[in-house]
């Protein structure tokens, strides 16, 4: 039964094993996810963990350095492995652990799945090249990479019973992610532009003198490369404004996680608006303690409260 307690001792041997492979993945593998999850309660913990084991594996297809062809065909194939997760097909002593463990979470919560497969969508998307001409384009992609794991996460998470407005929490997740993603694609201006890739949306490039691209640690000749980042930040300060309206809806430790989460990226985007150029001449990154610190602000509800108080001064 969904919601259901069960506790380490009441849980098959293969499942336990398989949601123990998942948070090893998480904790290897995870830069900035893994200091929000482990504020949560041990089974969401294990659910979100088991999300982004899959998730994880989705993108490394994507990033990884197969021929495009073969890239298609994992693709493909992991989306049969989601489609019979979707069935209940996946039985306990299944192979492939964060099938085992995601199929477990699923029956566990209410996660809306077909998120995974939006996410491929996404991942796909980048194997055929696809540009974005205007911000409404880009949406779309993000949306596919980035808004279905903010949906797929609240459906781990939760909204508290009677919470207001709880109606609206899966287009505030979906938000909350966009700004994430638009906060990732600043950060990796340059190493997506030496992979070939280039998601800022044409429009903005052109407006701010930077449609020759990125290839090197300084800005295009003539460009306002500085503008171009300050325009973008403004974005996703708005996106964070927007998604933030999620965190009142959920219990204290769902709301702790996304609150660190999102701290996290907002500090990045902070680094990113203070020295734009920083992006071009390596990866903007914080420390691990400045992540711990940004972690115990959200257990504490610090950064819930701001950025509370900040969305009620704007509607006001």
């Amino acid at each position: 039964m969904i919601g259901t307690v069960e506790s380490s001792a009441n849980m098959p041997a293969p499942v336990l094993a398989a949601y123990s492979y998942c948070e090893a993945v998480t904790g290897q593998q995870a830069r900035n996810f893994a200091y929000g999850i482990r504020l949560l309660p041990t089974p969401k913990r294990r659910a979100m963990s088991a999300l982004y084991a899959f998730s994880r594996r989705v993108d490394d297809i994507g990033d990884g350095a197969l021929p495009d062809d073969v890239k298609v065909a994992r693709l493909d194939e992991t989306r049969a492995v989601l489609a019979r997760i979707q069935d209940g097909a996946v039985e306990e002593d299944d192979t492939d652990p964060v099938a085992v463990a995601l199929a477990h979470a699923a029956r566990r919560f209410p996660i809306p799945l077909g998120g995974l497969d939006e996410l491929i969508d996404g991942v796909q998307m980048d194997l055929r090249g696809e540009t974005y001409e205007t911000w409404d384009d880009l949406k779309v992609y993000c949306r596919c990479v980035a808004g279905a794991i903010g949906r797929l996460s609240l459906g781990v998470f939760g909204t508290e019973p009677g919470a207001r407005g709880a109606d609206r929490a899966p287009e505030y997740a979906d938000t909350l992610g966009l700004a994430l993603q638009l906060t990732n694609i600043l950060r990796d201006v340059r190493e997506d532009a030496e992979g070939g890739r280039t998601y800022l949306p044409a429009d903005d490039l052109a407006k701010f003198g930077c449609s020759a691209g990125f290839d090197g640690p300084t800005p295009p000749e003539g460009s306002d490369f500085a503008g171009l980042v300050h325009f973008e930040v403004r974005r996703a300060r708005a996106l964070f404004a927007e998604g933030y309206r999620l965190l009142p809806m959920l219990d204290r430790r769902s709301g702790a996680c996304v609150a660190a989460m999102a701290g996290i990226y907002r500090r990045l985007l902070d680094r990113i608006e203070r020295d734009p150029e920083a992006v071009l001449r390596g990866r903007v990154s914080l420390p691990g303690r400045e992540k711990a610190y940004v972690a115990v602000r959200g257990l504490s509800g610090l950064d819930a409260r701001h950025v509370t108080r900040r969305a009620v001064r704007r509607r006001a």
